[in-house]
């Protein structure tokens, strides 16, 4: 199809606490240069630019991150740049970029959603499977989500099952499963789930449509305030796309993706997106390990020295250090809640 109907959303809310504390509300996962020398949301943009230009990239964010974003992504028209007035969501921030877009393109231009925090080891892949989605929905008239082939069955994901063969690549969704306990997600993989990443394709006027029928939490908003984002957004009953759209329709569809995708979720998984030194460590910064296997290690202006030690997490900022083990890290949350106020705040 013609990538001149493919528009671009990347979704670029939130703050990442799990990367506490190097993320910050001003700073937060996306705008941090975790997996290159460059910010996660410049390297998602970056990837896609090959699909839609500069003028058809949306990037969905608070206020309070416009100023930033735009910093780190001066190709992008600032009116491009859409501050959502409160969290709502992710299916009430699909519907306004779609109706954006419908204004400017029409219901037959072509929306690719992704995250903007994710790491992607084949871009050429990703932008392959993106490529024929967008082509299955336009023929299909159908709702495309991408679910990758999983590499491990792993409990901290939601899963989609596919159903019968609508063309070569391309199946109905049976439905979604909600993140699982590693004995099901063990025999979900061997059963031949997929992943449910969170990236979407489809007509915008195909996907308004749906949400027209399916998402009363969502439509009566749309209606009254269908160029009013405040309006909108202070009227919605905030509700995920996957709830209020996906798992209602029956037009939803799903194409494998193996493209080295991962979701960058805690300072644990930088083992699997960093390149290692021959012992394994992922590490930014000054850093020497001597006989330590496994380790991360983000050092910001320190000298960071690991000796006989494995499969920690160290982060060091401003002063402030985090020592932990990769396991753990992935519950920073629970820490964060515990810490005394202005050792919580400084980040």
């Amino acid at each position: 199809m013609s990538e001149s109907r493919l528009w671009v959303v990347v979704l670029a809310g939130g703050v990442g606490s799990r990367f506490w504390p190097l993320s910050t509300p001003q700073q937060p996962k996306q705008l941090l240069p975790l997996v290159t020398e460059r910010p996660l949301l410049v390297d998602a943009v970056d990837r896609l630019r090959a699909l839609a230009p500069d003028s058809q990239m949306l990037i969905l964010t608070n206020a309070a991150l416009v100023d930033p974003i735009a910093a780190v992504l001066p190709h992008v028209p600032r009116n491009n740049i859409v501050a959502e007035p409160r969290p709502s969501g992710t299916a009430a921030a699909l519907a306004w970029a779609a109706a954006r877009i419908r204004e400017r393109a029409g219901d037959e231009a072509v929306m690719i959603s992704v995250h903007a925090d994710w790491s992607v080891a084949d871009p050429e892949g990703f932008r392959r499977t993106l490529r024929a989605a967008a082509a299955a929905a336009t023929e299909h008239e159908s709702l495309l989500t991408v679910g990758i082939v999983p590499s491990r069955p792993d409990p901290g994901f939601g899963y989609i099952q596919p159903d019968g063969e609508v063309e070569e690549g391309i199946r109905r969704v049976e439905r979604f499963v909600e993140k699982p306990d590693r004995a099901r997600a063990e025999r979900m993989c061997r059963e031949g789930y997929l992943w449910n990443s969170g990236i979407f394709v489809w007509r915008v006027g195909d996907f308004l449509g749906e949400i027209q029928r399916l998402t009363p939490e969502i439509a009566p908003a749309l209606q009254k305030y269908p160029t009013d984002i405040a309006g909108f957004f202070g009227a919605v009953t905030p509700v995920s796309v996957d709830v209020g759209v996906l798992e209602r329709s029956k037009r939803v569809m799903v194409i494998a993706g193996d493209f080295g995708w991962d979701d960058v979720g805690t300072w644990g998984a930088l083992r699997r997106v960093r390149t290692r030194d021959a012992s394994g460590n992922a590490t930014s910064g000054h850093v020497v390990a001597v006989d330590a296997r496994e380790n991360v290690v983000h050092a910001d202006r320190a000298d960071v020295v690991l000796y006989g030690v494995s499969d920690l997490v160290v982060v060091v900022r401003d002063g402030l250090v985090l020592v932990t083990t990769v396991d753990r890290s992935n519950d920073l949350k629970a820490l964060i809640d515990a810490l005394p106020a202005g050792m919580r705040e400084r980040a």
